[in-house]
């Protein structure tokens, strides 16, 4: 009997300890948690307002650098994309595409490499073959709420991504090329081959509708911005589309944050072909009526020569700039930042996303700095 007691008591003793144990570990996590909590509300407050306007590949992989800089981050998205996987969910579902959409939301996203995978998975086989897994789940998410915006917000809560991802307008639009030989391209997706069979050079774009309204959001992301980016990605049919929607450009006019345009590192064949630095900086200004920028971020390292065969044989250039496009720039209050931004990796040339993020976030902040004294 005795010794069934002893038994018990140390049972009891070791229970009682274990539940001491898991309570200290539970308090402790909950005070960790806590402080973690109030660390990132803070963090968020003190972090500069980073808003970005463009698509495609290229502000994806920005994007990717970003977050480590900033919470308060804002990817103003083009839905002007009609090709690939994009399209075929447009035209079969009547939805916005959700290509460069995804792309940013698993840009900010928390979530674990598997998943990442998992939503960047195209299938290869039967009706789904070229789909990517991560564009249907934005379609079920769109079919199941009736609304693309909200679709966007659920998705962008269930990968707790850093930041916001916003479809410039929610309205269907179709980007038209005008070229300089006269002739008109309809479709985002057809002007790069239309340019090149044609040999004849983008002379401008619009959207058709032209008075597409943009979300409400998007314009008091603007209003709010600590800095507000343009690019990297390709210039008339990434960029330019969010700009041609209606009341963006006068949004921008109006904000005191820094206006930056990261420049492309190459030529896109079929869109940019023969622009320097500051042909690009001319285009957005014959788009947007007047200039919009206060800087542009260049880079200045020469490619090494395997890798720039590599481009050339697709016709691409490298994009720089010269001592005369800098004169030029600056007699239009324009700033140029040079600077080695490019990464190569398997052959294929970005830009160092990290690196330009640095260069946004003590831009932004030495311009908060300046307007508080």
């Amino acid at each position: 009997m005795e010794a069934k007691m002893t038994s018990i008591l140390i049972v009891i003793g070791v229970t009682g300890w274990i539940a001491l144990i898991v309570s200290l570990y539970l308090y402790k996590k909950i005070i960790r948690e806590k402080v973690q909590s109030l660390h990132m509300r803070n963090k968020e407050y003190l972090d500069p307002k980073v808003v970005v306007i463009g698509g495609g590949t290229g502000q994806s992989v920005f994007l990717r650098g970003l977050k480590h800089f900033t919470q308060n981050i804002t990817a103003i998205v083009t839905v002007a994309d009609d090709g690939g996987g994009s399209g075929i969910l447009r035209e079969d579902l009547g939805m916005l595409p959700p290509g460069d959409i995804r792309n940013c939301l698993l840009a900010l996203a928390n979530i674990e490499p598997t998943m990442d995978e998992v939503m960047k998975y195209r299938f290869t086989e039967g009706a789904l073959k070229g789909q990517s897994f991560g564009n249907l789940f934005l379609a079920a998410m769109n079919g199941l709420y009736g609304n693309f915006e909200i679709a966007v917000y659920k998705m962008s809560q269930i990968f707790a991504i850093t930041g916001r991802v916003l479809p410039v307008t929610l309205e269907d639009i179709k980007l038209i090329a005008q070229l300089k030989n006269g002739n008109k391209v309809i479709g985002e997706s057809i002007i790069p081959k239309e340019v090149k069979s044609q040999k004849s050079c983008i002379d401008k774009v619009y959207l058709n509708p032209m008075d597409v309204k943009p979300l409400d959001e998007v314009i008091n992301s603007i209003d709010n911005a600590d800095i507000i980016i343009m690019g990297p990605g390709s210039l008339y049919t990434s960029i330019m589309p969010n700009l041609l929607v209606e009341g963006v450009v006068e949004a921008i006019k109006k904000s005191n944050a820094p206006k930056v345009y990261i420049s492309n590192i190459m030529t896109q064949p079929g869109e940019t072909d023969g622009h320097n630095v500051l042909d690009h900086v001319e285009a957005i200004i014959r788009h947007t009526k007047e200039n919009v920028l206060d800087y542009v971020i260049a880079n200045n390292e020469i490619l090494p020569d395997a890798i720039f065969e590599i481009y050339q044989k697709d016709g691409a250039k490298q994009v720089l700039l010269d001592k005369s496009q800098k004169e030029t720039l600056k007699s239009m209050g324009v700033k140029t930042i040079e600077e080695n931004l490019i990464e190569i990796k398997s052959n294929y040339i970005r830009h160092d996303a990290k690196y330009i993020s640095n260069i946004i976030i003590n831009l932004a902040l030495s311009h908060k700095n300046d307007s508080s004294k």
